[in-house]
């Protein structure tokens, strides 16, 4: 994975340069500035470090077949990229092994992933990867319920406290109650209990 770093005085300009000459659009790359101090008889210097998305997400891949290689794991690992997120399609004969209970082995594999570019490249890849459509599932599953308890609560209006979910599926719940006029939502309790509480208000504001 290739990191292209342009150099100016100024930094206007300096990203405009950068696109230009790798013939790339902005939502195609990741940046990162930094800016030099110079020496007596020298002013700033402005650094921008570039990286292809796509480049990115290859080596993502990589580092999944990698990682399913040395488990004994033959797959097949598609990539998407849409609005600089990439996502990870894993098929293979070994799903429920892939997927574990709960989908803890699956997370496990995303944040390995996710910690493995973020030491390369010290910046934070948004990437899911799903084992043919598990995730997905679930995440319709998921928000569906948690609408349903949002509905209960807003009749009720008597709290409720979902089980314990791990990160992602706490913000599912969180986004999937957002606009629920009479509902607010929090997580409490530390890892690996933490869980999102769904309670009843009278007024958001």
């Amino acid at each position: 994975m290739e990191k292209y770093k342009f150099q100016a005085k100024i930094k206007d300009g300096l990203l405009d340069k950068a696109l230009q000459e790798l013939n790339v659009k902005e939502d195609e790359v990741f940046t990162k500035f930094y800016e030099e101090k110079g020496g007596l008889f020298s002013g700033k210097k402005y650094t921008i470090e570039v990286v292809k998305l796509t480049d990115i997400a290859e080596t993502g891949r990589n580092i999944i077949l990698e990682l399913l290689n040395a488990l004994n794991i033959q797959s097949n690992v598609e990539t998407k990229i849409r609005d600089k997120k990439i996502k990870y399609e894993i098929f293979s004969k070994n799903n429920s092994l892939l997927i574990g209970k709960r989908g803890h082995i699956l997370n496990s594999i995303q944040i390995y992933v996710k910690q493995s570019l973020y030491t390369m490249l010290d910046i934070y890849i948004d990437l899911s990867i799903d084992v043919e459509n598990y995730r997905q599932k679930q995440d319709y599953f998921l928000e569906k319920n948690a609408k349903k308890i949002g509905r209960e609560v807003t009749l009720s209006k008597i709290n409720i406290k979902l089980d314990p979910m791990n990160s992602y599926e706490r913000k599912i719940v969180h986004s999937a109650l957002q606009n629920f006029k009479y509902i607010k939502t929090e997580s409490e309790g530390k890892e690996p209990n933490r869980c999102v509480v769904v309670k009843y208000i009278e007024n958001k504001e």
